[in-house]
C-alpha cells in the first residue's frame, strides 16, 4: 500500500498534518502566556527565577538536548548507513555524561545567568565576557541552522511542498514562532514548552518502537536482518554492510579521519553548549540541580537506545531509496516510518512531535543567545554594569528578533542537509571555543585572561574558517552551496584540528603572560564551584 512513499504527495493528509500543527502551537502558546505573567526582572526572564524543581528541570533538559537531530537526523542516518548512523546516538549520549561529570554542576554553582559569568569570575571581566558572548552567539546560530533545516525538510514532506520557495516560507514561519515564544514567555515559558515537548517526543518514540518490535515478533535480530537485506539491495546502499562500522566512515584514510573528527566534536561538544548549561540556573539549589541530572540521564539514555530500533526499523520497513527520494531526504525517515506503522494519523502525531521538538529547541537557543548578548555584551561591556534589569530584558527581546531573522536566512541556505551532521558542526564550535576555557577556569589556578582570550578566539576562528573551506560548504554534491568549490580543508568536521588547538592556545596564552591571576578570587571560585556556597544567593539576585 505504501510503496509509492517516494512521492511526497502520498504521505498522509496535509490537512490533518496542518490541523495537528495548529493544535500544538495553540496549546503551547496558551501555556507560554499563562507562564509569562511575571517576566519583568532579568532573573525571571533569563532563568525563570530559579523556580523549577529538579524533576521539572530534568525533563526540560531532556527536551532541550533531544533536538531534531536526535529524532530526525539520527533515525535517518541509521536507516541509510546503519551502524555508522548509530554512532551519533553513542556520541551524543557519551557527550552528555562527559558534560555532567566535567562541568555542569560546577558551572551552576559558580554562575548566575550565563556561561560568561563563570569564565569572567576570576579573570578580567569585559574582554572575557565579550569573547564568551560572541562564542555563545556563534554556537547558537549553528545549532539554530540545524533546527531550521529540519523544519524545512519535515514540513516539505508533510504538506507536499517541494519547491525551495515554499520550504523557505515554512522555515520563516518557524523562525517567527520562535520569536513569539521567547518574547512572550522568556525562560519560564520556554521551559514549559520544553517539558511538554520532551514528554511528547519520548512517548511518541517509545510507542513507535513498540510497534516496530511488534511487527517483527519482538525479535531484534529479524529487524537487523531485514534492514541489511533492504539496504544492501537498494540503489542507495547497494552492497553496503550496515551491521558493522564503515558504511559511511570506512574505506579511505580521509574518511576515517572524518569519523575521528566527528567523534571528538560529539563527545566533547556538549560540555561547551551554552543553552544546555544555562538550564542548570533554573533550579534554586545545588541539590535540585543534582536531581535534575538524574532525571535527564534516565530520559536521554533511554531515548538514544530507542533510536537504534527506529533507525533500523525505518531501513527494514521503508527502505533507504524511499527515504532519500522523499522531501527532506534522511530527515524524512522517522515520519515515513510512522506512516508505515499507523497511517495518516500516526504520521500527523509523530510529525507534530518533531515540529514541537524543533520549536522548543530553537526557543531555548534563542533565549540563551539573547541573554548572553544583553547580560554580557550590553550590560557588562557596553554599559560597564550601569544598566537596569528592565533594560537588559528589553535588549534581550530586540536580540531575539535579530537572531530570528538571521537564523531564518541561514536555515534557508542549509535546507536539505542532514541535521545530525549540522548539529555536529555546532558541537565542534562549542568544543573548540568554549570547553578549553571552561575546563581551565574550573581546574587550573594559573589560568589567566590571555589564555582565555587566545583559547576562545583561536578555537572559534579556526573552527569557522575550517568549516567554511570544507566539503560541508562547497565542493561536493551534498554541500550547502552545491555547484561551487572553494574548499581546501579535506574534512567535513574540523574537530580533530580545532579542539586540540583551542586547548593548546589556552596553555600558550597563559604561560606567555605575566599575569599571575587573582589568588583570592581563585580560592573563592574553587570553594563555590565545589560546594555551592553562594550560588543560591547569586541565582536569586
Amino acid at each position: 500500500m505504501n510503496r509509492v512513499l517516494a512521492d511526497a504527495s502520498t504521505v498522509g493528509s496535509p490537512l490533518v498534518n496542518i490541523g495537528i500543527f495548529v493544535a500544538f502551537v495553540g496549546v503551547t502558546l496558551f501555556v507560554v502566556i499563562r507562564a509569562s505573567r511575571r517576566n519583568a526582572s532579568a532573573s525571571e526572564f533569563f532563568t525563570a527565577g530559579g523556580g523549577f524543581s529538579g524533576p521539572q528541570n530534568g525533563i526540560a533538559i531532556a527536551g532541550d538536548y533531544l533536538s531534531a537531530a536526535s529524532f530526525l537526523g539520527i533515525a535517518g542516518a541509521i536507516a541509510v548507513y546503519g551502524y555508522d548512523g548509530f554512532l551519533y546516538s553513542i556520541g551524543f549520549l557519551v557527550a552528555w555524561l562527559v558534560a555532567l561529570l566535567l562541568v555542569a554542576e560546577l558551572l551552576r554553582n559558580t554562575g548566575k545567568f550565563t556561561m560568561a559569568d563563570v569564565l569572567s569570575f576570576r579573570l578580567k571581566e569585559r574582554p572575557v565576557r565579550m569573547a564568551a558572548a560572541l562564542s555563545t552567539l556563534v554556537v547558537s546560530l549553528f545549532y539554530l541552522l540545524a533546527q531550521m533545516a529540519g523544519a524545512g525538510g519535515l514540513v516539505a514532506l508533510l504538506l507536499d511542498i517541494e519547491d525551495r520557495t515554499g520550504q523557505s516560507i515554512v522555515i520563516a514561519v518557524v523562525g517567527v514562532l520562535m520569536i513569539v515564544y521567547v518574547l512572550i514567555g522568556g525562560m519560564k515559558g520556554t521551559t514549559w514548552v520544553q517539558i511538554i515537548k520532551a514528554v511528547l517526543l519520548i512517548a511518541g518514540a517509545a510507542i513507535m518502537t513498540v510497534m516496530v518490535l511488534a511487527k517483527f515478533g519482538l525479535n531484534v535480530s529479524s529487524i537487523l536482518g531485514d534492514a541489511q537485506s533492504m539496504i544492501s539491495g537498494s540503489e542507495t546502499g547497494a552492497g553496503r554492510d550496515v551491521l558493522k562500522p564503515g558504511a559511511q566512515y570506512g574505506g579511505s584514510f580521509q574518511s576515517q579521519l572524518n569519523f575521528l573528527s566527528l567523534g571528538l566534536a560529539l563527545v566533547l561538544g556538549t560540555a561547551g553548549l551554552p543553552h544546555v548549561l544555562m538550564r542548570f540556573y533554573t533550579v534554586p539549589t545545588a541539590k535540585e540541580a543534582r536531581r535534575s541530572v538524574v532525571w535527564a540521564i534516565a530520559l536521554i539514555g533511554g531515548f538514544y537506545l530507542i533510536t537504534l530500533i527506529l533507525g533500523y526499523g525505518a531501513a527494514a520497513l521503508v527502505g533507504p531509496d524511499r527515504v532519500m527520494s522523499a522531501a527532506g531526504k534522511e530527515n524524512a525517515a522517522a515520519p515515513l516510518l510512522a506512516f508505515e506503522l499507523g497511517g495518516t494519523v500516526m504520521l500527523g502525531i509523530v510529525s507534530a512531535v518533531a515540529f514541537a521538538t524543533i520549536l522548543a529547541v530553537v526557543a531555548g537557543l534563542a533565549i540563551t543567545a539573547s541573554a548572553s548578548f544583553a547580560h554580557d555584551i550590553y550590560a557588562s561591556v557596553i554599559k560597564r554594569g550601569r544598566c537596569s534589569e528592565s533594560d537588559q530584558v528589553r535588549v534581550s527581546r530586540i536580540t531575539v528578533v535579530v537572531l530570528g531573522v538571521v537564523s531564518i536566512v541561514l536555515g534557508i541556505l542549509a535546507n536539505g542537509q542532514n541535521i545530525a551532521f549540522l548539529v555536529a558542526l555546532a558541537f565542534a564550535v562549542a568544543a573548540s571555543a568554549n570547553l578549553p576555557t571552561i575546563v581551565y577556569s574550573l581546574y587550573w589556578r594559573r589560568f589567566n585572561t590571555r589564555g582565555a582570550l587566545w583559547s576562545m578566539y583561536g578555537g572559534l576562528t579556526s573552527t569557522i574558517v575550517l568549516i567554511v573551506f570544507s566539503p560541508a560548504v562547497s565542493g561536493s554534491p551534498t554541500s550547502m552551496i552545491p555547484g561551487s568549490d572553494f574548499s581546501w580543508f579535506p574534512l567535513s568536521n574540523p574537530g580533530i584540528i580545532s579542539i586540540p588547538l583551542g586547548f593548546v592556545l589556552g596553555i600558550i596564552g597563559t604561560l606567555t603572560s605575566r599575569d599571575p591571576g587573582n589568588a583570592p578570587k581563585n580560592a573563592e571560585m574553587e570553594v563555590r564551584s565545589l560546594t555551592g556556597v553562594g550560588a543560591e544567593k547569586a541565582v536569586a539576585h
